[in-house]
């Protein structure tokens, strides 16, 4: 138990150090948000807590496939110039970040495929 609570501290620390970084140095903030966070605390503890080699390359090979394919998810931010002006004010941000969404379930879709033929 004392683990997990470890593990959920680190992790909080780190989210809040970005976050706070952000309005400070932005341009940092965004490299190191942009770095694979989750995966460079995750792999350690579940190695840690299951201590199983093949699984920890197994799972390392899911989220390289996976990280590309997420990328998806900026998509309508990126038309965001075309879309916006189409939709009302107060719906425009939830628009772009639902249609992110409904993106990354596509893409989830993709990656099991990938994986499955991976294997």
């Amino acid at each position: 138990m004392a683990f997990t609570f470890f593990k959920i501290a680190l992790s909080a620390l780190v989210i809040a150090f970005a976050s706070w970084l952000s309005g400070k140095r932005p341009e940092l903030a965004g490299f190191i948000v942009a770095l694979p966070l989750v995966t460079l605390l995750v792999l350690p503890f579940s190695y840690a807590e299951y201590q199983n080699a093949e699984t920890s390359v197994n799972f390392a090979k899911s989220i390289m496939v996976a990280v590309p394919l997420t990328l998806v998810f900026f998509v309508p931010f990126l038309l965001a110039g075309k879309i916006l002006p189409l939709l009302p004010p107060a719906y425009g941000f939830w628009v772009l970040y639902g249609s992110g969404f409904a993106l990354l379930a596509g893409a989830y879709c993709l990656h099991q495929l990938v994986l499955k033929y991976m294997q």
